[in-house]
């Protein structure tokens, strides 16, 4: 490992001399320190005179809070939607192809979509036809979800014969969705500033575009988004408007949207409304006079969000054209554009770059998109042009404000036109129509009365919701070889998005010795592993044996590198243990532990981005989860051992606390490096969890099964486990026993000393 040094490091003491004018020198007698280590030397002393009594400064790799060399890209400031996301084309299909599939699985599981929702067959009501010159509209309305409801309008072209192209309509941010009315006067200054041709269509927008897509001869559903119209089930003011977290809503059996018990389930108002668009295409694929190879979708602001979002992760949408959304600027301001994890490393841009080679066509306007044919739209031409479709990709800016007015959905017609090879002539040329009232669109009436909208409607609609997604993951759990493959597709695929990262590859990490001391019986090098990719530094304590055994123990504890140190800066017993035994010693701190906290202060509760809104989202959407970022460092560790000149033949983890939990998530993302992993969790369960500031908030992760979850991802690495319960639990049977291992499973469930046990444990 480190301590047979590297080139770079063995270059250390030359570099020290020319920069400072200390020395390092070193033979097999004797060991002359530079400055850190004699700063450290002096903390000794001052130790043994009683003048300092704590570990936490022996165990530090810098010598002061300021050194330059601790900087660590987590310390800066959080991204957040106002951020800057561009887009770098794939190199190849291949290398797309990988990639697309991530992003992919990475919005379903931030859309609590990951497994897919089962398409059970919908029991749709279809009533109220309103027949028209060319069209006939119908109301619909049905449960995605038990109490949750998709309301619409179903525009059918008259006098012509399917199967019909299929539109799908989400309306977007307009006031009162469905219902919108833009008023009489407003429109007026619109056909004045060219923005809108006829009165008719300019008062109603978004029926204008339904007939005139009628009139072409596709059918369209125009759906609502929750919280508008007809979609009341769970209030706008809820949905859209949601700002301030409520204690009554908050705890671990009463719990709401937006709280942090519904975070660890990945419920998010974005979820809800991805759930209602899926579901909405399951729907109007079951309808027999659909054209399945014609199955378009359109929508501008939000609507434009709910556009691409189904798009990106449902092949069966065969082209889509969101209006006034796409950009590498704001990525969309309401929370129900926004979801924990949902772009983290990624964006609008590349979002609509998973339409490929689908037809994907776009508008902007003077807001956030007024860049496009600039930002955005010149790496998605070359994006399809490198997957052979340059055709199949179109971007106009015009100069008006946020909208879809007629200049925008005449761009629209022409692409279902082109790509739906409708057969009209162009310039498609919408025509006067007789708008629908109120009443004619409603779905909800006497026969058919609207469901509540209340918080008891809410906690049902969502617990029922979390209740069969737990039903669904438990279906997955694993009875065989093959049966284990799926639930690792799965639940693994989960596990990868929410931590956010791989394995470092070799060439990501840099490490740097900065002391070394000699000890009775072993060496203690003082280590900074950065991970140039990420711009991240986890400090590093190594004990190696003079007699080195080429195995090599990660210690996790929750109080850092420090935790594995008596007050005198001996090792603790369980780590000398190891150390005379021949193994070596790695003991880290994580962000947030040690001396990042000596840096600066450690966060009480989660730090967020400058927005108001006390919702998760808002940050969690575009930077890691704390959990995350320190099972990141963990990983830097593990790839930095793993990958080492010295090759050892095992490593394993140790972890202890809450820094068990850590050492078995990243375990569970990197099972083929640790032989064998050691873990007390003192109980502790991500469930408990009811702040949505605390530090260890980690969404999604009681709907992938909890500390249980990651654990059962951990074959084939050996188990022991202590502090969870006084037996196996079930899923970790079923994981290790289908693959082979459950006799690698060691369960301590005594009172006495767990790291001593743990200890004679990894010996073994």
């Amino acid at each position: 490992m480190i301590f047979n040094l590297d080139s770079s490091w063995n270059d250390l003491s030359d570099r020290i001399n020319e920069e400072s004018g200390a020395t390092m020198i070193q033979n097999d007698d004797q060991f002359s320190m530079d400055r850190r280590t004699a700063l450290q030397n002096i903390g000794l002393a001052l130790l043994s005179a009683g003048i300092v009594s704590s570990p936490t400064e022996l165990a530090n790799v810098f010598a002061a809070e300021e050194d330059p060399a601790f900087k660590d890209s987590r310390l800066g400031a959080l991204k957040d939607l106002n951020g800057y996301f561009p887009f770098t084309p794939a190199d190849s299909p291949e290398d797309w192809e990988k990639r697309a599939e991530y992003v992919r699985r990475q919005i379903q599981v931030a859309a609590g979509v990951w497994p897919e929702p089962e398409n059970t067959k919908i029991k749709a009501t279809v009533h109220g036809k309103v027949d028209r010159d060319e069209y006939t509209v119908e109301k619909v309305f049905f449960e995605s979800s038990p109490g949750l409801y998709v309301t619409g309008n179903l525009y059918r072209p008259k006098g012509k014969s399917g199967p019909f192209p299929m539109v799908l309509s989400p309306h977007g941010h307009f006031a009162e969705g469905r219902f919108y009315d833009r008023g009489a006067q407003k429109v007026q200054a619109d056909i004045k500033a060219g923005a809108e041709k006829y009165e008719v269509g300019g008062r109603y927008p978004l029926q204008a575009r339904c007939v005139e897509l009628a009139r072409m001869g596709c059918m369209i559903f125009h759906y609502d988004m929750l919280g508008y119209a007809d979609g009341f089930c769970l209030s706008y003011d809820l949905i859209h408007r949601f700002a301030k977290q409520r204690p009554e809503m908050s705890s671990e059996k009463n719990w709401g949207l937006f709280s942090a018990q519904s975070e660890l389930r990945l419920i998010s108002a974005l979820g809800l409304q991805t759930l209602n668009s899926i579901r909405a295409l399951d729907w109007v694929c079951s309808l027999s006079e659909v054209d399945q190879k014609r199955i378009g979708i359109t929508g501008a602001s939000g609507g434009g969000t709910q556009t691409f979002i189904l798009a990106a992760i449902d092949q069966r949408i065969t082209a889509a054209f969101p209006a006034v959304m796409v950009s590498t600027a704001m990525q969309g301001g309401c929370t129900c554009e926004n979801a924990t994890y949902l772009r983290v490393g990624t964006g609008n841009i590349e979002f609509a770059a998973l339409l490929a080679p689908r037809p994907l066509g776009m508008t902007a306007a003077d807001d956030w998109t007024k860049e496009i044919e600039s930002k955005g739209l010149p790496e998605l031409k070359q994006h399809f042009k490198m997957l052979g479709v340059p055709e199949n990709v179109s971007g106009k800016y015009y100069p008006f404000p946020h909208n879809y007015n007629y200049v925008s959905r005449a761009m629209m017609y022409e692409f279902f036109n082109q790509h739906f090879q409708l057969g009209m002539s162009s310039p498609i040329v919408e025509e006067d129509f007789k708008p629908l009232s109120r009443e004619e669109l409603s779905v909800w009436n006497k026969t058919y009365p609207a469901p509540p909208g209340d918080e008891q409607s809410e906690i049902k609609i969502l617990h029922t919701l979390a209740k069969n997604n737990a039903e669904q993951i438990k279906r997955l759990t694993p009875h065989d070889q093959t049966s284990l493959e799926e639930y690792r597709r799965v639940v693994g695929g989960a596990i990868e998005v929410m931590i956010g990262r791989s394995l470092p590859d070799k060439e990501d990490l840099e490490p740097e010795n900065l002391s070394e001391e000699s000890k009775s019986g072993y060496r203690q090098y003082h280590t900074l592993i950065k991970n140039r990719r990420h711009g991240e530094v986890t400090p590093t304590l190594f004990f190696l044996p003079d007699q080195w055994n080429q195995k090599v123990v990660i210690w996790l504890d929750d109080q850092g590198k420090a935790g594995l140190l008596k007050a005198d800066g001996s090792l603790k017993t369980p780590i000398q243990r190891l150390v005379d035994s021949g193994t070596a010693v790695a003991g880290i701190d994580v962000l947030y532990q040690g001396e990042f906290n000596q840096l600066q202060a450690a966060p009480t509760e989660m730090p967020v981005v400058k927005n108001p809104r006390e919702f998760a989202g808002y940050t969690l959407g575009y930077n890691h989860p704390i959990v995350s970022k320190q099972v990141h460092d963990i990983l830097n560790v593990l790839s930095f051992s793993k990958y080492h000149d010295s090759q050892p033949k095992s490593i394993s983890l140790a972890g202890f606390g809450f820094s068990g939990v850590l050492a078995a998530t990243a375990c569970a993302h990197s099972s083929d490096v640790v032989e064998k992993l050691a873990v007390d969790t003192g109980g502790f369960h991500f469930a408990e969890i009811t702040n949505i500031r605390d530090l260890r908030l980690w969404p999604g992760a009681v709907k992938y099964g909890d500390v249980e979850g990651v654990l059962s991802l951990c074959q084939p690495a050996s188990l022991w486990l202590a502090g969870n319960s006084s037996s196996i639990p079930e899923l970790i049977q079923a994981t290790y026993n289908a693959a082979g291992q459950l006799h690698q499973v060691t369960l301590y469930d005594d009172k006495g000393n767990r790291q001593a046990a743990a200890v004679k444990w990894l010996l073994q």
